[in-house]
């Protein structure tokens, strides 16, 4: 039987409305006024068709810690945000430092069946910083993994990072880096932007140098590797300088900066609460602008949730006993046409290559991130671009609570997902 979905008046990429005729998985027929007998017809008008987001940074907690988060409910959070693939990060338990670890969790992501969940592979056994991980192995498993990390933890050795990259090239690899030096910025204490507001609140400080160091590092690495190195959650302009200058030199350099990091501030944590608690923290208003700029300017790469789900035991605490992190998977369309569209910095077009095409070309996806055209994936998100959301954090999908844009209006919401033709979401609700 043959699979049919009529997308009627949706305007690709914001320009004008057209028709868009799913057959079978791929786009079959683009145009006006389109009619296919015995297919689902879909009304777009005044949406605007987006190819289907690709997170390069998402935290799925399982196996580990299902308490928080399974592969099945990040996979429905995920495409209620519009996402048709994500990364899933190896911090769980057991590290997905194998190939076994791997393919199983890519087993369980196909299973779920509405995103493609890609695992991402730890650099260093067990997260420890010492030995390489089964880079090789996990690259030529059934899950071909390709992006590398040990988020939550910096490769902070240099020689060890150093033959990661070395490593990884060889089949076209990329190492994604938490950039923290522990010596500046310690692992579990160090949790507020360091400045005056740290002082004032008594929370141990997170320099904005113990990021900036380790970027300057590793870019040189790649330059001397003639590797590919990618950042995670650039949160600093100090950091931006870095990727600027390192670009402009050639180095094969990409980074990310996550929603909450283009829209909340230190300002945030004057209440302790430790929803705001985050891993690199928020930083004062200037980085804000900074990063929001080096978006629109294409110096950031890419918006990448860090969508970190954690269960109330692990978040409700004093906040240098909390956890970091916090969701991102739903809301980050609306952060970004809140922060970049809404103020002028990014037309759909440059949503498209923030939120798709890039992420999807830095992960090797070649299935996601293509061009509305016909023959490519029927993976695509439609978007209502003037909606405007007040988040309810116990709407949401996810088994965990820690949202930040709880009571927050926010503008622009997805109306529909399609993952290779099906519809994953419609209305803004999991189908």
């Amino acid at each position: 039987m043959t699979d049919k979905t009529l997308i009627k008046g949706a305007r690709i990429l914001g320009g004008e409305a057209a028709d868009l005729l799913l057959v079978d998985g791929v786009i079959a027929e683009i145009g006006s006024g389109l009619s296919a007998a015995g297919a689902v017809e879909v009304d777009a008008d005044g949406l605007v068709a987006l190819p289907g987001f690709v997170d390069l940074h998402t935290h799925l907690r399982q196996p580990g810690r299902e308490d928080a988060e399974t592969i099945l409910t990040g996979s429905q959070a995920a495409a209620v945000g519009g996402f048709t693939a994500v990364l899933a990060m190896a911090n769980t338990n057991p590290v997905t430092d194998t190939a076994e670890a791997a393919e199983r969790v890519f087993d369980l992501g196909r299973t779920a069946g509405l995103v493609d969940v890609q695992p991402v592979g730890a650099v260093t056994k067990g997260l420890e910083g010492h030995e390489l991980a089964e880079l090789g192995l996990m690259a030529r498993s059934r899950a071909k993994v390709r992006v590398f990390s040990d988020d939550g933890k910096c490769v902070h050795d240099a020689r060890v990072m150093r033959r990661a990259l070395e490593y990884v090239k060889a089949f076209g690899g990329v190492v994604s880096q938490h950039a923290q030096d522990p010596t500046l910025a310690p692992y579990g204490s160090a949790c507020c932007h360091e400045g005056e507001l740290s002082g004032q609140l008594g929370l141990p400080g997170w320099p904005g140098v113990a990021e900036e160091v380790i970027v300057a590092r590793d870019v040189m690495l790649a330059r001397h590797t003639g590797s590919r190195v990618h950042v995670a959650h650039v949160s600093t302009a100090g950091s931006v300088e870095v990727v600027r200058w390192a670009k402009a030199q050639g180095i094969d350099v990409t980074c990310e900066v996550t929603p909450h990091h283009l829209i909340l501030t230190t300002d945030e944590l004057v209440g302790y609460d430790p929803t705001y608690k985050v891993n690199p923290p928020l930083r004062p208003a200037e980085d804000v602008q900074a990063l929001r700029a080096a978006l629109a300017e294409g110096v950031i790469d890419a918006v990448a949730t860090d969508h970190a789900p954690h269960a109330r035991h692990d978040k409700e605490h004093a906040f240098v006993d909390a956890a970091f992190g916090m969701l991102g998977l739903e809301q980050a369309l609306s952060v970004v046409t809140t922060t970049m569209v809404e103020t002028g910095l990014l037309a759909w077009a440059g949503v498209a290559r923030v939120l798709s095409v890039n992420p999807a070309r830095i992960a090797g996806l070649d299935g996601h991130g293509r061009e509305l055209a016909v023959g490519a994936p029927a993976n695509l998100t439609l978007v209502d671009p003037s909606a405007k959301v007040t988040v309810d954090r116990d709407a949401s999908v996810s088994l965990s609570r820690n949202n930040p844009w709880h009571g927050r209006e926010l503008t622009g919401a997805v109306h529909a997902t399609y993952l290779r033709g099906n519809a994953t979401v419609m209305e803004g609700k999991l189908v």
